[in-house]
């Protein structure tokens, strides 16, 4: 039955059921279910229809949700689908992954008035399953197919959403990606019980049934060089992420049970897909992971579900300044992970070439540093032993040496590409780049952001040079 909004007062907030910790941590299952298309539409309901939207204004994607919401309240829930899917290239991914506790749930007006968030993400994620289930995601569709093509480095976010957009539009559109499967950090990078690999293939699967064409297993770069892409396309675009892991610096660190956190997610991703990995997991093992963002949270409970006797984690500030999930971290511990606060790693213990412990030094917050929060430092005589037989870590990502790509390519003193930050496009014509090789490590939703917004510009540059081109054929 329809509902009426701004039911905040008389209806709770209520997020859709959430397995047992027990349960979900012995597997690798999505741990929260579906709503129920009533409760969808209940939970919807509760939309105080914002004069000023601040869930909108504080969504990357700019989305649309009050409108989608009081759709969904009132049954009609294929037009609120359609408006979720007209500023988001994956919905469903983002109702998943995204942080919603730090952008649209976060800033959400009635959560701030004290009587709990929407549940955006929630519904979100339900409106494009159902709209799955009911046959309602269109192929892609080009309504007039162009000559030109385009060649996009990388599968991840950035790459589907801009392969999307502008295969929308006719282009012909190849994707080169040097993993076995597309996706990026959707199939590889993000662990399955917060975002099922069926849910990622069938996306990549409908780009590929629209034209899109997929050259896995090719490096640009070493495979076939840039330059011979761009002779192959009317235009490039660079989307490959940031692979780097920033190395721990202290003494023991080099050693072998010491992983980098992509490394390890990769390979127990690739086990849950079928593949045969030589790598040990964590079963059995006291599993230390030293970092505070998402990726440390996918890293932990990943561990949880591999068996580890104990996982810990290990951050140099406090729990307010942990730059990850809260409702990340508090699944964490529900599932048994133990947080050490506080905490830096001095050295990694090691005896006949095995791990045995972290040792830490115990930190405060001293003043503010550049980025306005506030410094650690080690506490003098403080330090004290975790024991450990793994050691994960995961402190951010850099970009890769791009010269390897093009030395012509312009990039900033982080390494990231130095684009035009209107355009997207970098100083060679025709090569644009987006997502995290342009803003550095962070969230899917601005890759996809991105992507999208760098496949306009590429679609106003194809369009003159396709003009440039009949012109010149008419003379």
């Amino acid at each position: 039955m329809p509902q009426r909004m701004l039911q905040f007062v008389d209806t709770e907030r209520q997020m859709p059921d959430k397995r047992e910790a027990k349960a979900r941590a012995e597997d690798f299952a999505e741990i929260y279910g579906d709503y129920l298309e009533a409760k969808a539409e209940e939970q919807a309901s509760r939309c105080s229809q914002c004069g000023v939207p601040f869930c909108q204004n504080h969504c990357p994607l700019q989305n649309n949700i009050p409108d989608w919401l009081k759709l969904t309240a009132e049954g009609r829930l294929k037009e609120a689908y359609a408006i979720s899917a007209s500023t988001n290239s994956m919905p469903e991914i983002c109702g998943r992954i995204c942080p919603q506790d730090r952008l649209c749930e976060g800033n959400c007006v009635i959560e701030q008035s004290g009587h709990g968030t929407v549940t955006i993400g929630s519904v979100e994620r339900f409106l494009t399953d159902n709209a799955w289930e009911q046959g309602w995601v269109a192929p892609l569709n080009p309504r007039t197919e162009r000559d030109l093509s385009v060649g996009i480095i990388g599968s991840g976010p950035a790459g589907l959403a801009a392969a999307e957009s502008l295969r929308e539009k006719g282009w012909q559109v190849t994707v080169y990606d040097r993993a076995d499967r597309a996706g990026g950090l959707l199939i590889y990078g993000i662990p399955n019980f917060k975002l099922d690999k069926s849910i990622v293939q069938r996306r990549t699967q409908r780009l590929e049934d629209g034209g899109i064409k997929f050259e896995l297993g090719v490096d640009v770069g070493l495979d076939i060089s840039f330059d011979k892409l761009r002779e192959k396309h009317q235009a490039v675009l660079i989307a490959t992420g940031v692979y780097k892991a920033r190395d721990l610096e202290c003494p023991g660190a080099d050693a072998d049970s010491v992983r980098p956190a992509l490394s390890y997610l990769i390979d127990s991703n690739k086990r849950g897909l079928g593949d045969e990995i030589e790598t040990d997991t964590a079963q059995g093992k006291d599993v230390v992971v030293i970092g505070g963002g998402d990726t440390a949270m996918d890293c932990v409970r990943t561990a949880i579900r591999q068996g580890a006797k104990s996982v810990s984690c290990l951050y140099r500030r406090d729990e307010a300044n942990m730059p990850g999930s809260a409702r990340e971290t508090e699944n964490a511990k529900e599932e048994g992970v133990e947080f050490k606060w506080l905490a830096a790693p001095q050295s990694i213990l090691v005896n006949d070439g095995n791990v045995t412990a972290v040792r830490a030094d115990k930190m405060r917050l001293g003043l503010k540093d550049a980025s306005g929060r506030q410094s650690p430092e080690p506490i003098s005589g403080a330090e004290f032993d975790v024991k450990a037989d793994l050691v994960i870590k995961a402190l951010g990502f850099s970009p890769e040496n791009m010269e390897n790509l093009s030395p012509e390519l312009v990039t900033t003193r982080w390494g990231t590409v130095r684009v035009n930050p209107l355009t997207f496009e970098t100083n060679l014509p025709g090569v644009y780049a987006a997502g995290d090789i342009v803003r550095g490590a962070s969230l899917v939703v601005w890759a996809i952001r991105e992507g999208r917004d760098a496949a306009e510009y590429m679609h106003k540059y194809l369009e003159a040079l396709q003009l440039s081109q009949q012109l010149e054929a008419a003379e």
